[in-house]
């Protein structure tokens, strides 16, 4: 069995475990029929659709669950979900993506899920058997339920949409550097062909934008249009599929369940989402945020919390129970949880506002983070062919190993690496919301990067990252060597408490891969440069400051 097998075959005894322990929504019917349809699109491909359908059906309209899916190696999963959900009385239609599985035509990624997935929900439309329909889908899935969100069909009550987010830029770079760990590793997992090349290699391949063909064996326009656009105001990501999926939560008008993870790669681009839909549907929209990485697991390091919940499926039912089952409108609802404090929380909105203020923490040349600083300089050499290697994060997927809040090496553990770290907190400190780092930088180099960590520093010595951002020095201006510039490196939205005894850690540095793509110190488009050069770096005390979203 492979590695990816074995992961599957443990997710999907995860997933059984959930459903056995649902209590608020038991399995009471004995399980379903199987029947495998092959549906005509509008061009004429046909796309494999699994049904698993209640003994119930045999008496009028069921409630039925739909998603739509590229991942062939999900379908002993979908056997599970449609024998435990027929088990309490839903249908559930699981359609392949065309060129997966047995569907007929090309995998491209993308860019048939719209169509594809309107062509469904009109079969559906049409079946007797066919009661109130919801969507549901995580990662890839939640994607094609946003394609047709804001086009669904009367019978489609509501939408239940994990990890996933329309906002593709954020989950593609952060101020001009890319995320190869998510989307470097995606594109060789789904070439449309077997690629054995090594992951770390190809994300550090230079130029990039060769990788597919040099290392891979086959050339990806979709892949090199991602790494040719790393300006958010490119019409690349204002127009095409990714300008239309952008789009669309503004235009929802049915319920949503978003659910997401502190440590979800996707986070950025959902909370986003959710942002942007209408007020009249987010009153009647669920947002819930847990401690959990992509794929639902714990992600804290030598931590086990008592209240984590780290699973899918009990919001998932109660979504779809209240929904469809029940055929009630949900009522606007938030829940959140708070590292560090083991709790829940509930709002009606994200980030909650009430009682939050902000609080500076200042870099010192004392390596300290004090409530002032005076102004002076540190120093390093940034090389790119030794770059600070990835060691936790909340922006991963290809380095599973590495996803979450890791045990960090001591303060200053590299030449590369400035740390400056607070004094014992004498109280709780919740951040809540999204900080950010304004740090004053020069280089002799023509571009750069500048990469920044925040961490806890437990009691006992032990420090773990909780987010981690990073900006380039000519992402909005070109840069001259040897000049001053404020950076400001945001970091995606988080509710973590810092307990009294504890220390706050912020870790600067150049560089951190393959979260972000290793920056060449040359200036044009990333993915065309094929050689690098040595930086020196200077970072400016004074005004370099953290910036903390503190709750009372």
């Amino acid at each position: 069995m492979s590695d990816l097998d074995d992961f599957v075959a443990r997710y999907v005894a995860g997933v059984r475990a959930q459903y056995d322990a649902a209590v608020n929504s038991p399995a009471t019917l004995p399980a379903g029929e199987k029947t495998t349809h092959h549906l005509a699109c509008s061009d004429g491909v046909q796309l494999t659709t699994d049904v698993w359908t209640p003994v119930t059906s045999h008496y009028g309209p069921v409630p039925t669950i739909v998603a739509r899916c590229p991942y062939p190696i999900q379908e002993g999963l979908w056997d599970m979900h449609g024998e435990e959900l027929t088990r309490r009385g839903y249908a559930l239609v699981v359609q392949w993506c065309r060129g997966t599985h047995t569907s007929e035509g090309v995998w491209e990624p993308n860019v048939h899920e719209r169509s594809d997935g309107a062509d469904l929900l009109a079969w559906l439309e049409e079946q007797d058997w066919v009661g109130a329909v919801g969507l549901w889908g995580t990662s890839y899935l939640a994607l094609t339920c946003w394609a047709v969100a804001d086009i669904v069909t009367p019978k489609v009550k509501s939408i239940c949409a994990n990890h996933y987010g329309t906002d593709r830029f954020s989950s593609a770079y952060e101020k001009g550097a890319f995320r190869p760990d998510v989307l470097t590793g995606w594109a060789m997992q789904n070439a449309g062909k077997p690629v054995d090349a090594d992951y770390l290699e190809s994300a550090a391949y230079r130029p990039q934008m060769r990788v597919d063909e040099d290392l891979w064996g086959v050339h990806l326009d979709w892949y090199r249009e991602w790494i040719s656009h790393p300006q958010r105001d490119d019409p690349y990501w204002d127009e095409g599929f990714w300008g239309l999926l952008a789009g669309i939560p503004s235009r929802v008008r049915v319920p949503m369940l978003i659910h997401e993870g502190w440590f979800d790669h996707h986070l950025g681009s959902a909370l986003t989402s959710y942002a942007r839909l209408p007020e009249e549907t987010k009153a009647h929209s669920w947002l819930k945020i847990g401690c959990w990485n992509h794929f639902f697991a714990n992600p804290l390091e030598g931590l086990e919390p008592e209240h984590l919940d780290a699973s899918e499926l009990p919001a998932a039912l109660e979504w779809f129970d209240l929904t469809l089952q029940q055929g009630k409108t949900p009522e606007r609802r938030v829940d959140y949880y708070a590292i560090g404090e083991d709790t829940w929380h509930r709002a009606e909105t994200w980030p909650p506002t009430k009682g939050t203020s902000e609080s500076s923490w200042y870099l010192t040349e004392e390596d300290s983070l004090e409530a002032s600083a005076s102004e002076g300089q540190l120093h390093y050499t940034y090389d790119p062919e030794h770059p600070v290697p990835t060691h936790g994060g909340e922006a991963l997927l290809t380095s599973m190993e590495e996803i979450g809040s890791k045990k960090q090496k001591e303060a200053g553990y590299r030449a590369d690496v400035l740390s400056f770290t607070s004094e014992t907190l004498t109280h709780d400190l919740r951040v809540q919301g999204a900080a950010r780092l304004e740090l004053e930088v020069s280089s002799s180099a023509e571009d750069s990067a500048f990469t920044a960590t925040l961490l806890q520093v437990d009691t006992d010595g032990t420090a773990r990252n909780y987010r981690s951002s990073i900006a380039t020095l000519a992402h909005d201006a070109p840069y001259t060597p040897g000049e001053k510039r404020m950076l400001t490196l945001d970091f995606w939205d988080v509710c973590w408490t810092l307990p009294a005894g504890s220390r706050l850690r912020v870790d600067v540095s150049s560089s951190n891969f393959p979260a972000y793509s290793i920056h060449t110190n040359t200036a044009g488009l990333w993915s065309e440069q094929a050689h690098t050069v040595l930086a020196e770096q200077t970072v400016y005390t004074g005004a370099s400051r953290v910036i903390l979203p503190i709750t009372e």
